[in-house]
């Protein structure tokens, strides 16, 4: 019996160990911190055995395969060691697809990619294929091929799951953008970033299809320098394209050989230029994978967007209170600032990933009124924006954060929480930033 140990307890974990132990692997489960009580009685239900609070190398590099937490970087001593042993050590997108024959549509990109997987998945679905939603997103992947037998998966895929692939191959992947993020993980080198998105098409082949944006210098770039298997579909905001999506005025058009349809933007329930593209991305790979136009074109007009991205929680007073928690870095803080047309009070901060504000500045210097610091740190941002406008406070709670902007806040004026950073200094995640964000205002 092979033996398949996991590092890391939580959803991609335990969903891959109930996928392991389904397909008869001798199953060990290790986190280096605690394990939430829920997936604590998943693993003891389906009797697999694990541990808590430590890493027991004695159980783990005797492993025949190891599948290691996004979270965890590959410079741990531990990894390197497995690593030096010549243990595999995958992702959990990786050992999930050994286990399904469905046509995968691969969604990633540095923002972007949770919108447009949400919408691809519902444009799939509404068009009538069996079809899940995992990866980054949802329920683990794994736990779904062990429990569901889908036709197609969309899935969204970070970085870091990408770098524990091997012989992962989706039919369709999508790149929405490529900017500086996570630049920590990768001794801030940004070619290391870049390379890192791209394996989502470096098992692909001239029968799969990739699809990115060709107003993206980033990519067009890295394409020029190194040629995929896949069949290009570009999309894009400027140009028209041969085989792809472009804008024309308010269409967008879609030309798939032999098939092209156009749509208004007036269709789009969501706002923003960022949110042409994202439709364009989606709609290109619902009909890769031959839903029909008619489906496409009606059920993109019933699509809600995703919580915590600028999610427009109350008006008080007049003063709209905006939720973009899932804004963790700059380039996702840019979309929301150019999105916004109204004075701005902005709560900013966190944990810094690297991040060059500068880019932010002529938007500052003409939309923010007031910045709120929210971190445990907040000197690069009072560095970067401390003279550039003229209130800036600093905060540790979102509660007294909140209390703050609506004393800012004139008739007229968006409360905006875009943290352009992560959130694990005063959140458990970025969910938990924007529902605290929620309660506070509800509160006022």
């Amino acid at each position: 019996m092979k033996r398949l140990v996991i590092l890391g307890g939580g959803e991609s974990g335990v969903g891959t160990a109930i996928l392991g132990k389904q397909k008869g692997y001798d199953v060990f489960v290790s986190d280096k911190g605690e394990i939430k009580e829920a997936y604590k009685n998943v693993l003891e239900h389906i009797e697999i055995e694990w541990e808590e609070n430590q890493h027991t190398e004695a159980k783990i590099l005797n492993a025949d395969v190891v599948m290691k937490s996004p979270g965890i970087p590959d410079r741990v001593p531990l990894v390197q060691q497995l690593v030096a042993k010549g243990v595999p050590v995958i992702s959990e997108i990786e050992f999930a697809t050994r286990y399904t024959n469905a046509t995968i549509i691969g969604i990633t990109g540095s923002n972007g990619k949770t919108t447009t997987t949400m919408l691809t998945y519902h444009l799939v679905k509404h068009g009538g294929l069996h079809v899940g939603m995992a990866g980054n997103i949802g329920d683990s992947y794994a736990k779904m091929v062990a429990e569901n037998d889908f036709g197609h998966y969309v899935l969204e895929i970070s970085s870091f799951q990408l770098d524990g692939i091997d012989k992962f191959k989706p039919k369709v992947a999508i790149i929405t953008n490529i900017t500086p993020d996570h630049l920590d993980r990768y001794d801030y080198q940004f070619e290391r970033y870049i390379a890192s998105k791209f394996r989502i098409a470096m098992n692909q082949d001239a029968d799969d299809y990739l699809i990115y944006d060709a107003d993206d210098e980033v990519i067009v770039n890295w394409l020029k320098k190194h040629p995929v298997q896949s069949k290009l579909v570009p999309f894009s905001l400027k140009t028209e394209q041969e085989f792809g999506a472009w804008l024309a005025k308010d269409t967008i058009k879609i030309k798939v050989e032999p098939k092209t349809f156009e749509m208004s933007t007036d269709f789009l329930t969501l706002e923003g230029q960022h949110n042409v593209k994202n439709a364009m991305a989606a709609s290109l790979a619902s009909h890769l994978v031959n839903v029909r136009k008619e489906a496409i074109l009606q059920s993109i007009q019933s699509f809600q967007g995703v919580p915590h991205r600028l999610e427009k929680v109350l008006k008080i007073n007049h003063v709209e209170y905006v939720n973009d928690s899932k804004a963790t870095n700059v380039n996702a803080t840019y979309y929301a600032l150019d999105g916004i047309k109204k004075p701005i009070v902005w709560i900013v901060g966190g944990v810094d990933k690297g991040n060059d504000y500068s880019e932010l500045m002529p938007m500052v210097r003409e939309k923010v009124k007031a910045i709120i610091c929210l971190g445990v740190d907040n000197q690069k941002l009072l560095d970067a924006f401390g003279n550039a406008v003229e209130i800036v406070v600093e905060t540790v709670a979102m509660d007294e954060a909140v209390k703050v902007a609506y004393k800012i806040a004139e008739r007229g004026d968006s409360v905006l929480l875009s943290p352009a950073c992560a959130s694990f200094d005063l959140f458990e995640n970025y969910e938990d930033r924007g529902d605290q964000f929620k309660a506070a205002i509800k509160k006022l």
